[in-house]
């Protein structure tokens, strides 16, 4: 009796399974991205000009100090924030600072300095938001450095 317990508990088990549709799903879990998000720079310009020279000061302040610069000569944009890290790496090949916006409903602007091997430099940045849809990153226009908005979607996927 034992046995005939043991296989009908068996082939119940084994019906009961075959008829699960829980992991039958192909397309990976994910989520849908809010296109709907606010835009935290709507009066701010396309493009702002910036000193490079101002945010290779930044590369040197100390984590918690507080910051308010003007990004460059020229323009009236104001960042203000505190350090919530700053670091070096490599033998100071890489140089990264990371502010906390106090003026922009907590965006944070991030900056690296690289040294190449070959000797050149190169500069990434953004100011971003997670809960906002529009960021500024860093790019090199016609020999200058500009801080470019972009949809928030064209850099990060979710």
């Amino acid at each position: 009796m034992k046995h005939f317990r043991t296989a009908v508990l068996c082939i119940y088990i084994c019906m009961t399974s075959s008829s699960a549709f829980a992991q039958t799903s192909d397309a990976p879990p994910m989520r849908e991205p809010d296109y709907n998000k606010p835009k935290l720079f709507n009066s701010l310009p396309e493009q702002i000009p910036v000193d490079i020279a101002v945010f290779n000061n930044l590369l040197s302040s100390p984590v918690g100090s507080a910051i308010d610069q003007n990004f460059g000569a020229g323009t009236s944009f104001r960042f203000a924030g505190q350090v919530v890290s700053a670091v070096s790496k490599y033998e100071n090949r890489i140089n990264s600072v990371v502010i906390r916006s106090t003026n922009f409903n907590g965006a944070r602007f991030s900056f690296t300095r690289t040294l190449l091997e070959d000797g050149s430099i190169t500069y990434t940045g953004r100011l971003i938001s997670k809960e906002h849809g529009d960021v500024y990153e860093l790019q090199k226009i016609n020999n200058n450095f500009v801080l470019v908005k972009r949809n928030y979607f064209d850099l990060v996927n979710e």
